[in-house]
C-alpha cells in the first residue's frame, strides 16, 4: 500500500517567510492623466501570490486640496467598474458632449425661462431644502411665522 505524502509544515513555514521578504512593488505603474492634472497608478493582479485584484489610485494634482474633482470615466476605473483606462480621446468627446448640454440648457432657460416685464430671468424663491417655502409657515422652529391681518 503506497504511503500518503506528507507535508513538512516547517518546510511550508520557512518558504512563506522568505517568500514574504521578498521585495514587493510599492510604486505603481502610470497608468494616465485625465483635464483636471489628477494621475493615475495601477499595480496588477498577481495571482502566484495572492493578490487577485489590481491596486489602482490617483494622485491629485492640488494634495491640499480635499475636494477633489474626478470625471466619471477615471472613477469608474479606480472602482473596478471598467477594465481598461479611459482613452484621450473618450475623454475629449465626453467633456465635449458635457459643455454642448450646458450650452443647450442655458439657451432653453433663455427662450422658455419665467420673465418679468422689463425681459430679465426671474430667479426662484430661496428654498430651505429642497421644499417651497411659504410664509404662513414656520421657517425657523418655535418661532411664530409673519402674519398677514
Amino acid at each position: 500500500m503506497a504511503k500518503p505524502p506528507t507535508r513538512d509544515i516547517f518546510k511550508i513555514i520557512f518558504q512563506n517567510l522568505f517568500k514574504s521578504l521578498r521585495p514587493r512593488q510599492i510604486r505603481g505603474n502610470y497608468v494616465g492623466e485625465d483635464y483636471f492634472g489628477n494621475k493615475y497608478y495601477e499595480i496588477p493582479p498577481n495571482p502566484s501570490i495572492g493578490k487577485r485584484k489590481a491596486s489602482r489610485w490617483f494622485e491629485p494634482a492640488d494634495k491640499e486640496a480635499f475636494d477633489q474633482e474626478l470625471t466619471a470615466e477615471w472613477e469608474a476605473w479606480l472602482r473596478g467598474r471598467r477594465e481598461e483606462p479611459p482613452t484621450k480621446e473618450e475623454l475629449v468627446r465626453n467633456l465635449q458632449i458635457m459643455d454642448m448640454k450646458k450650452k443647450n440648457a442655458a439657451e432653453l432657460d433663455d427662450k422658455y425661462g419665467k420673465k418679468d416685464a422689463a425681459g430679465k430671468l426671474i430667479t426662484p424663491q430661496e428654498t430651505v431644502g429642497t421644499f417651497p417655502k411659504y410664509k404662513e409657515y414656520e421657517i425657523i422652529p418655535s418661532k411664530d411665522p409673519e402674519k398677514k391681518y
